[in-house]
């Protein structure tokens, strides 16, 4: 019987990677948003700051998460970035103030930055180019998941405990994520040396030299054109899509009246669609390249956020969200291989890291801005269609990317 091929385990254990610090670290808070709301007394402005505090934390570990991975390996980075995020999600539930809330969200988003940047590049040094955004897909298909779970768990837990339900919710996942952290690190391997193995599908030359210092992957990095190129069209999905799901819930529940369990429903439905997105994508960013791929991306992006805002009924809602969720996290993975694609699989981590930069910068403008336009016109409408427009900006600047992966 053939064994399977190590790089596979490595695919599904960063799938729950992902799982625990993107879903849960960080996509959650659109569950618990609207509850924490009252919970504290915070407007839609403070709302909108504690999140992007978290972006905030995710946008100054993420580049150094990234080159210290590349320097110690992603193991280790890994492992110490998910108790961070596992022992401040369970200090959010003791939250008794907007300030503490906005520090453990901070807290939160940087060890989120410097686990989900390093866990995302790890395929490209297991898998060959071709097969990349495949596994890298396979990575990416844990926020969804964690977005599914977070739509389905969260809710019940959150109406058995009454008005104190939304610290109960932060306490579960916090735990959940101290735990499972364990589990990771005892499978993640660094390369695949480690297991006596080579690249899945081949080998491949890598670039640069053999040792990695922070000064000269910091050197090839910025480099190199096409990182660049990477970062501009990242920040526009990172200030679109963030708009969208933080707000998401909130806007079924406050502004459109929907009760708590169905916007958690239809949160869900956005998850489970979601779980498949990097799959999908990945496989055919692999096939049309990277530029066309995450071209149409951001194209039907753009046409989920349009729906959401002006199609409000049911009907809408579910198709926004199933729309939205196909394509949830598209760009992510198609820039994750694209970053191993323009520095190969050993500077990786360090590519996605400094491209993050951009993105990290455009998820902590997205809700703060949201938040201000809601307070100051009352309807997120606004929001969302900005959102549309930023989207359709990032499908033309995707067209400047190589031609070929």
């Amino acid at each position: 019987m053939k064994r399977i091929h190590y790089a596979w385990i490595i695919a599904l254990t960063g799938s729950l990677v992902t799982v625990l610090a993107h879903g849960f670290g960080r996509m959650s808070y659109s569950v618990i948003l609207p509850y924490m709301k009252d919970g504290l007394k915070l407007s839609y402005t403070q709302l909108g700051l504690i999140g992007t505090g978290n972006f905030i934390g995710y946008l100054s570990l993420a580049i150094i998460g990234g080159f210290l991975a590349a320097k110690f390996g992603v193991r280790k980075v890994v492992f110490l970035s998910l108790l961070l995020i596992g022992i401040t999600l369970f200090l959010t539930g003791l939250a008794g103030s907007f300030t503490f809330a906005f520090l453990m969200r901070l807290l939160t988003g940087m060890g989120n930055g410097s686990s989900y940047v390093p866990i995302m590049a790890l395929p490209a040094a297991w898998f060959v180019a071709k097969k990349r955004g495949l596994a890298t897909g396979i990575v990416s298909g844990g926020i969804g998941t964690g977005l599914f779970a977070s739509g389905i768990i969260l809710p019940p837990i959150i109406s058995s405990f009454g008005e104190r339900g939304w610290r109960y919710a932060w306490f579960f996942m916090g735990i959940t994520v101290f735990i499972l952290s364990f589990v990771c690190v005892s499978l993640i391997r660094n390369t695949p040396k480690e297991k006596g193995t080579t690249m899945y599908g081949g080998e491949e030359k890598e670039k640069g030299g053999a040792r990695v210092t922070l000064f000269s992957a910091w050197k090839d990095i910025i480099g190199e054109p096409e990182i660049w190129k990477l970062g501009g069209v990242y920040f526009t999905y990172g200030f679109s899509y963030i708009i969208y799901l933080t707000f998401f819930v909130a806007y079924l529940t406050k502004e459109i009246g929907y009760p708590p369990d169905l916007a958690g429903r239809i949160f869900a439905l956005l998850g489970f669609f979601s779980i498949f997105c990097g799959v999908v994508w990945g496989g055919i960013s692999d096939v049309l390249g990277r530029r066309y791929g995450s071209m149409f991306a951001f194209i039907v992006l753009a046409l989920s956020y349009i729906i959401f805002a002006l199609w409000r009924e049911s009907t809408g809602f579910y198709i926004s969200s199933m729309v939205f969720g196909i394509t949830a996290f598209s760009i992510p993975t198609i820039m994750a291989a694209a970053a191993g694609d323009a520095v190969g699989g050993r500077l990786a981590p360090a590519g996605l890291g400094f491209i993050t930069l951009f993105f990290g910068i455009g998820q902590a403008l997205g809700p703060a801005i949201a938040g201000l336009i809601k307070d100051g016109t009352g309807t997120f409408t606004n929001a969302f269609l900005l959102s549309a427009l930023v989207s359709f900006i990032g499908a033309g600047g995707s067209l400047i990317l190589h031609k070929k992966s």
